[in-house]
């Protein structure tokens, strides 16, 4: 059965617990917690959990940092990853989701001499977590990043090798996407579903859904009902997590997108695996 779910970030203008409410009223599943700028207290974390527990939402991927960069930052990316992993175990989340964003060098040589220790690196915080019993998930990322496309994710996925190492698929961030940067533009040589989605997809524990033009009540930038067709075919079991980038492309408030957007992913969902 397929979860549908929403992320929780701290912000400004946001709190963790209004996200937990609106998740709630929106019948959700699951949300999942951006641990950047988290209250990592633990009678706050107790606090969370208990709040989703109480609202019926499982706690699905908690977001983490990046592992591949220059060496002389290594020890404090590891710290923040062990760091990340014990708030991941005490909150009881489904997974961690990791990146590898860095900006790709020019040359194949400054490629490799970063690619090795990430591996390393990823391996290490995949051990440490296995310790704990948390299971760790790489994420894509847009262009200039270490997994901006299914070359890199699935060399990634090879070369580290860990059973608790995992893939979770963002469904916009592509290279050349037209979710990715400059948002709105695309390389038109890339097929995202084709090119992609549909050679990582096999590998996906979790998915992330882009949410950029949804105020006509369906969204225009993504092919839902084919990306849950391509994960249908993979028997894709898993939690999906719509995350908002909304911008001002939609004519109608946020809250009355994340309605639209949830009752979409639903209808969508429902059709690809009835």
């Amino acid at each position: 059965m397929i979860r549908l779910g929403m992320m929780a970030r701290e912000t400004a203008t946001t709190t963790i617990d209004s996200v937990l409410a609106e998740a709630r009223a929106l019948q959700l599943d699951a949300v999942d917690l951006h641990l950047s700028g988290m209250n990592r207290d633990l009678g706050y974390l107790r606090h969370v959990r208990t709040t989703c527990l109480r609202s019926g939402l499982a706690i699905g991927y908690t977001g983490g940092g990046s592992f591949v960069g220059p060496a002389e930052e290594r020890a404090k990316r590891m710290a923040q990853g062990r760091a990340d992993i014990d708030a991941t175990a005490f909150l009881g989340a489904q997974v961690i989701r990791l990146f590898a964003r860095y900006k790709w060098p020019e040359t194949v040589e400054a490629q490799e001499a970063l690619w090795g220790p990430m591996i390393e690196s990823f391996q290490e915080i995949a051990d440490y977590a296995a310790e704990q019993g948390v299971q760790v998930a790489l994420q894509n990322h847009n262009n200039g990043s270490f997994a901006m496309n299914a070359k890199q994710v699935l060399r990634i996925l090879d070369e580290v090798g860990r059973d608790n190492f995992s893939f979770l698929l963002d469904t916009g961030q592509w290279e050349g996407a037209i979710g990715s940067h400059p948002r709105g533009e695309w390389d038109e040589n890339v097929d995202l579903y084709r090119d992609y989605i549909e050679p990582t997809a096999p590998h996906a524990t979790y998915v992330r859904a882009k949410i950029y033009k949804i105020d006509a009540g369906r969204e225009e930038w993504l092919d839902y009902p084919r990306i849950l067709q391509i994960l249908r075919g993979v028997d894709f079991n898993g939690t999906i997590g719509l995350v908002f980038e909304l911008g001002e492309r939609n004519g109608c408030s946020e809250e009355e997108c994340r309605r639209l957007a949830v009752a979409h992913l639903r209808g969508v969902i429902a059709d690809a695996y009835k």
